[in-house]
């Protein structure tokens, strides 16, 4: 059985044009997450406030972040992405969170196979609500479970790069020491 996190390919124009693995559709207020073991997808928990996520929501196969998760990515796309489906997307900004003291980078991408979004190439190109909305999903989401998360300033493009070239570096230093763990 294909494993989503290391046996999916990120493409061959990573790090700014990469495809994505959708955990989390647009609309959603259910969090899923890769199961690593299986490489399924897992249940995580019902958001406790009354949001849901403001873009599909996934990683970049075999990359492996500073969190010791895959590279996480917003794609925003006009409509709501399956679980688990591949998505090509442009790397666009960069949001970093501080979750209980660690810090979690968010890649912001938009679909390349989208009309409506795939034109951007800056997140400063997006309209300033469109931020405002990502930033204060991520402040808020987690409030009635009696947790503070702060989100940095979204950074441009250039930085989204550098944070992907290095998760795929890491990815490929521990790719083998990943796999035994997860059972691969």
């Amino acid at each position: 059985m294909l494993h989503a996190w290391h046996d999916v390919s990120p493409g061959n124009e990573v790090p700014r044009d990469f495809q994505a693995v959708i955990e989390i559709p647009l609309g959603s207020n259910v969090k899923y997450e890769l199961d690593k073991p299986s490489g399924l997808l897992k249940v995580d928990r019902v958001i406790h406030s009354a949001v849901f996520y403001p873009a599909n929501y996934g990683f970049i196969p075999q990359t492996y972040a500073e969190d010791n998760d895959p590279l996480d990515v917003l794609v925003l796309c006009q409509e709501a992405v399956q679980p688990l489906s591949l998505i090509k997307a442009r790397a666009i900004g960069l949001m970093t969170m501080i979750d209980c003291g660690a810090s979690d980078d968010k890649i912001i991408a938009v679909a390349t196979n989208d009309p409506e979004f795939n034109s951007y190439v800056e997140v400063k190109e997006l309209p300033s609500h469109r931020l405002l909305v990502l930033k204060r999903f991520f402040q808020d989401y987690k409030q009635l479970e009696g947790k503070q998360v702060q989100v940095e300033d979204i950074l441009p493009a250039y930085a989204a790069v550098n944070v992907i070239e290095k998760a795929l570096a890491r990815y490929k230093k521990e790719r083998e020491h990943l796999r035994a763990k997860d059972g691969h």
